[in-house]
């Protein structure tokens, strides 16, 4: 039996987005018998309390409220916990995938027990957190250093973007590193243009099929919301710009208001959260085209989402973004008038139907959770 611990998400049930939901996949996708799954989930009541999902051993950490810091705590307690376990239950070979650079600056005692207990240290490193325009300078700092020691004490970086796995090979020459895709939901929507439940939605929100342009993401800087709105505005089109974003009560939202003066133009419409995803797969389809501005990748869930579901995408056009949609997408730069005059061109266009074929073809083959699967079973067994 090849015992794999997963350390780093939030734990499963997913309720999330990201790693808790690469993990639901992976344990609900499972084909391989030879493998026993250890989740680690994050607790605020219970600690090392075990109960079983979906076949996996799922383990409850319940850290100290260290604020930011509480995650590096929460790694740190699951994989001291892990390897009691793994001491135990005399599990030969453990392999601990450790999701995110997070835990990074304290990794070096934690890599030398695993290595004692003969096991091996997978680190999937996300994205390049040290990017993000969120946090301060001196926490960009750290999280650059714990992406180097990571790599430097990792047996293997799995990077779920061919750019990442780019990224790390130039960064840190000779660290081992494979590939392996970030999945997606590829089944249509149940909705109609006719469901109750659509016609509510959309007259509560005040927008028409094929009417609007679509932006669904994380409501962070570094996914060039100012941009996109800028451009948008600037733009000729009598659609619609909807936003699916948590922005009730942000002060970017505030921010953005004051940078762009979108609340003067009648096109641009925020209309909050949405967590029922056939009506996200509707809004998707039903969209002129969608707009992707994440630029510090890895593999967005957002762009894979929208590949699968809508037959225009307009995505910026750096490496990470370029590496998953390929030729299956429009792309924009953050140039002035760049993003705008690619909506004027298309606008009065037919919908390019073709494009969004070979969008959904380039899915189909290559992240489909069942490959994506797959390919983490046959990682995992080859440590056995």
């Amino acid at each position: 039996m090849q015992h794999v611990f997963i350390i780093g998400s939030r734990g499963l049930p997913a309720k999330y987005g990201g790693f808790e939901t690469f993990v639901q996949q992976l344990v609900s996708h499972q084909h391989a018998d030879e493998i026993q799954y250890h989740v680690a989930c994050l607790s605020d009541t219970s600690h090392q309390v075990h109960s079983t999902y979906m076949g996996a051993d799922c383990f409850t950490i319940n850290p100290p409220k260290l604020g930011p810091a509480r995650v590096i705590a929460y790694d740190m307690m699951a994989i001291s916990y892990a390897l009691t376990l793994v001491k135990e239950q005399q599990v030969t070979a453990p392999v601990f995938y450790i999701l995110g650079n997070t835990i990074g600056g304290f990794i070096v005692p934690f890599a030398k027990k695993i290595k004692a207990a003969g096991g091996k240290l997978f680190v999937n490193p996300d994205g390049l957190e040290w990017k993000r325009a969120k946090w301060p300078k001196p926490v960009q700092a750290y999280l650059r250093y714990a992406e180097k020691l990571m790599a430097k004490h990792a047996d293997l970086i799995v990077a779920d973007n061919e750019g990442i796995e780019e990224y790390i090979i130039a960064a840190y020459p000779g660290i081992k590193t494979t590939f392996i895709a970030y999945g997606t939901d590829l089944s249509r929507t149940h909705l109609t243009a006719q469901s109750e439940q659509v016609r509510s939605a959309f007259a509560k929100w005040a927008i028409k099929e094929k009417e609007y342009y679509l932006i669904i993401g994380r409501f962070v800087p570094e996914n060039n919301y100012a941009r996109a709105i800028k451009e948008f505005m600037a733009s000729n089109t009598s659609r619609d710009l909807v936003i699916v974003a948590n922005h009730e009560g942000s002060a970017y939202f505030q921010q953005l208001k004051k940078e762009t003066g979108f609340d003067a133009d009648h096109r641009i419409k925020f209309i909050g959260t949405v967590y029922d995803q056939d009506l996200l797969k509707y809004l998707r389809q039903e969209c002129r085209a969608y707009i992707h501005g994440h630029e510090v990748g890895g593999t967005n869930p957002s762009l894979l989402e929208a590949l699968a579901q809508t037959n225009e995408n307009l995505v910026l056009g750096v490496d990470f973004n370029r590496k998953v949609a390929v030729d299956g997408a429009r792309y924009w730069t953050k140039e002035p008038g760049n993003l705008s005059q690619l909506i004027n061109t298309i606008d009065g266009q037919e919908e390019a139907v073709e494009l969004g074929q070979i969008a959904k073809w380039h899915m189909r083959e290559n992240y489909t959770w069942e490959k994506v699967v797959q390919q983490y079973e046959e990682l995992f067994l080859d440590e056995s």
